[in-house]
């Protein structure tokens, strides 16, 4: 899908989901700010997104953190003048003890809501005027199909991506007079660093702990939730991100599109 000299913005790019989107973007020629906490994965990533002789500027950002989110847009502004697209990418599961405890707390909604919804819109509000002033934007959000069924082991984590789903239609509707395209993507089950953090926590908690790995109970829910029998992948994300940010896209807007392997119909 051809980005040609498009400039965008990826948070969360350091690892998964966020890391297949920006190398494909890349090899589809778009140029980019790579923004993610975890600057040091950054630096892993920017190998193989170079190889594809675009222009690349990393920058660690905090989404829950305002003067973090404007450094951000400052850096893209100064790199690149323009801001084309928005790829909202960066979220968390919970805090980092999340996997050993049986039960949420305070601090897992807290976070989730502060990083999944609040630093998503942060992100958005502070994109969004450099859009405006140039009638034209392209914003893409990553949600969850937890957003559209629910969640019985991260509850929290499923409200966060359901705003982000309803975020996304209230942006939409709100930008559309502006010539900017709001939509979202509701990833199935992907065998990503996130996952393997789910995985693992639901066989520690499990009766056969000791007899499973958590990529057999990753594959277990495969079997038992995806009617077409795979999994997702990170590329396969990518691919509909990258549709999403071209000019092919101008007419969508507002939609919440499900790449789960059929576990979800709307």
């Amino acid at each position: 899908m051809d980005v040609t000299g498009k400039y965008g913005i990826v948070t969360g790019a350091s690892s998964g989901i966020g890391k297949a989107i920006a190398i494909e973007l890349a090899k589809n020629g778009a140029r980019l700010i790579l923004a993610d906490i975890n600057y040091d994965q950054l630096e892993n990533v920017v190998s193989e997104v170079e190889s594809f002789e675009q222009k690349t500027v990393l920058c660690r950002v905090d989404v829950s953190d305002q003067k973090s989110v404007d450094g951000m847009v400052e850096v893209a502004i100064d790199n690149f003048e323009n801001i084309d697209f928005l790829v909202n990418c960066a979220g968390v599961i919970g805090a980092s003890d999340w996997g050993s405890r049986p039960i949420l707390n305070d601090q897992d909604w807290d976070l989730i809501h502060q990083v999944n919804v609040r630093g998503l819109m942060r992100v958005t509000d502070a994109v969004v005027p450099s859009m405006i002033k140039r009638n034209y934007g392209k914003i893409v959000n990553i949600a969850s199909i937890a957003g559209r069924t629910g969640s019985v082991t991260n509850v929290a984590y499923a409200t966060s991506k359901a705003a982000v789903i309803n975020l996304t239609q209230g942006a939409a509707s709100k930008y559309s007079e502006n010539n900017i395209n709001v939509n979202a993507v509701c990833p199935g089950l992907l065998w990503t660093p996130m996952w393997e953090k789910i995985a693992e926590s639901q066989r520690a908690i499990s009766d056969n702990k000791d007899q499973v790995t958590g990529r057999e109970v990753f594959d277990e829910h495969v079997k038992n939730r995806i009617p077409l029998g795979r999994e997702q992948t990170p590329e396969d994300i990518a691919y509909l991100v990258s549709f999403l940010v071209s000019d092919y896209s101008s007419n969508i807007t507002g939609q919440a599109i499900n790449v789960s392997g059929g576990s979800h119909f709307n």
